[in-house]
């Protein structure tokens, strides 16, 4: 569903503050991980580099009979066999190896895993035909290692619930200004349309009697259209003027219009009306078919007027002569549906979802530009809880449908004309 302008804003304000949030968050996690790997690496070298030092010092000075922890050392000399009378782990001796050795002379390094552990074994020669086979069991080592690394996960877990709280800290901290520019820009939209309704009024009103004054004078029909166009594009600036001043107070209201209950029928009816003229000229038909009782919404008259003011407006712009408008408005599943369909020009449906962006310029011909009208719609519609749909064709025509929640059937018109709901 489409998105009001200021829940746009919002979600920009959030967007950045929930990506300040997770840099910083992913920051700190990557830190504290690449300070866990590398003690975690040294760690792991250094009992390395421990254990063939053991192993070394043990083949060649040790005795069988009293090997440090963690170690045993069986000696092969003369073809016997030296294992200190200790219990010894499960696989050892390598007897291939110590006769392999004693072949070779060359020395022998392993790394078995057996019996659930991990074994580092080195088998060298002495003196003679003496062999040593060493071998040293890793368990306390990989014990420790286990305990570094559940303790750099909770490290990890820890820091990354720190660098949370510290990224939305300084998230809002850094997008704080962000929203204020925003709220600042509202705010100079709202005042700038403001001030600038009147002048523009007083300018529309002056061009018209100047546009008349020229008609009576019987000046020539150049000055004459001149002056109606430039009655036009006042009257065009004041439209964009009350559009802005529009779409400024609505996106102060984050939880929708608190509206009254209005006919949307009445206001479809009332807004054909106002067309009629402007589309007797092209020779367009334009009807209206509507249910025999009331369409109840909740919302602000004025805004939803100039939405359906805005739908039908565009229908005419990019209708041709002799063309066909049609208004269609009913209720469905809890809902009011007010559908407009043309005969105009159409679009491709590509960009239906793009027609409601700000002063979009569709492809084609350069005065294809849809500017804040449908944007305003949008915004309108969604402010009420509702939503706006659009689908056509290239020279097919277009069909926009908005829809917006049904008031409580106990709801009334504020004229009085419903007292019991809709009928």
């Amino acid at each position: 569903m489409s998105r009001s302008w200021a829940e746009a804003e919002r979600a920009v304000v959030r967007r950045a503050r929930l990506r300040v949030s997770v840099l910083v968050a992913l920051a700190i996690t990557l830190l504290v991980a690449f300070v866990g790997g590398i003690a975690y690496l040294v760690m792991s070298h250094a009992q390395e580099a421990q254990a063939k030092r053991e192993l070394w010092y043990n083949a060649t000075f040790g005795a069988p009979s009293t090997p440090p922890g963690c170690t045993w050392l069986f000696i092969l000399d003369d073809g016997e066999l030296d294992d200190g009378l200790l219990q010894t782990p499960l696989g050892f001796p390598l007897h291939e190896d110590m006769h392999e050795v004693l072949a070779s002379g060359e020395t022998i390094k392993r790394d078995l895993e057996l019996n659930g552990t991990r074994y580092l074994v080195l088998t060298q020669r002495g003196e003679g035909d003496r062999v040593a086979q060493a071998v040293f069991d890793m368990r306390y080592q990989l014990a420790d290692r286990r305990h570094l690394l559940l303790a750099l996960a909770i490290a990890e877990l820890g820091g990354l619930l720190a660098a949370a709280v510290l990224g939305l800290c300084v998230g809002r901290g850094t997008v704080a200004p962000l929203a204020e520019a925003l709220a600042r820009q509202r705010r100079f939209v709202t005042d700038a349309s403001h001030e600038l309704r009147t002048p523009i009024a007083r300018a529309y009103t002056r061009a018209q009697v100047l546009a008349r004054r020229a008609r009576a004078a019987d000046l020539p029909d150049d000055h004459r259209d001149s002056l109606d166009q430039l009655a036009s594009t006042i009257r065009g600036l004041g439209e964009v003027v009350d559009d802005l001043l529009l779409s400024a107070r609505l996106s102060r209201q984050s939880e929708g219009p608190a509206g009254r209950p209005v006919d949307l029928a009445s206001v479809a009816e009332a807004a054909v009306e106002t067309e009629e003229d402007r589309a007797a000229e092209r020779r367009i038909t334009l009807t209206v078919e509507r249910p025999a009782g009331p369409l109840v919404v909740v919302g602000v008259e004025t805004a939803l007027r100039r939405a359906v003011d805005e739908l039908l407006a565009n229908a005419v712009r990019h209708t041709p002569e002799g063309g066909r408008i049609d208004v269609r408005l009913g209720s469905r599943d809890g809902q009011v549906e007010l559908t407009v369909a043309d005969t105009g020009e159409g679009f491709d449906q590509v960009e239906a979802a793009r027609l409601f962006d700000r002063f979009h310029r569709g492809p084609g011909a350069p005065e294809r530009r849809f500017g804040l009208g449908l944007a305003l719609l949008r915004e309108i519609v969604t402010g009420h809880g509702g939503t706006v749909e659009a689908s056509g064709h290239p020279g097919e025509g277009a069909r926009f449908t908005l829809r917006l929640p049904a008031a409580a059937t106990s709801t009334t018109v504020a004229d009085g004309a419903l007292t019991t709901g809709r009928r």
